[in-house]
């Protein structure tokens, strides 16, 4: 059975994000994306826009984020995603924890990007002391 299109938009997304290919990433955006962050840690918010996206994209550099896909399914208008989260960094501050996310899709683009983490209580810890409060 072929791939439907929306889990091809988002295999390419994880490709791009695991090599820091930010063109790639922009493309797959569109320019309307939000991006909804939960929690309270310096990270949390929406973002707006690819330029915005981006900058969230390389503030998660500094954690040496990563994320690995377990599960994923899809329709004509959504994909839902669940995935290993990691971090490596130097000592104590690191993360391993599970995340779902849920991505809209419009006209071959990302157009939004729903986070659920499996314990937001580590994830607020883990982000407020590698960036702060």
């Amino acid at each position: 059975m072929a791939n439907h299109p929306n889990l091809d938009l988002i295999h390419k997304f994880f490709e791009a994000y695991a090599t820091n290919n930010l063109p790639a990433i922009e493309q797959i955006l569109s320019p309307a994306i939000r991006w909804h962050i939960p929690g309270n840690h310096p990270l949390s918010g929406v973002k707006n826009g690819i330029a915005e996206v981006m900058a969230y994209f390389s503030h998660l550099g500094k954690a040496a984020f990563q994320a690995s896909p377990i599960v994923i399914g899809v329709n004509d208008h959504f994909v839902i995603d669940c995935h290993q989260n990691w971090s490596s960094l130097e000592g104590d501050h690191n993360l391993n924890a599970m995340s779902c996310l849920l991505w809209k899709i419009d006209g071959g683009k990302i157009v939004e990007v729903y986070n659920f983490p499996e314990d937001q209580h580590k994830v607020d810890a883990f982000f407020q002391a590698v960036y702060g409060d």
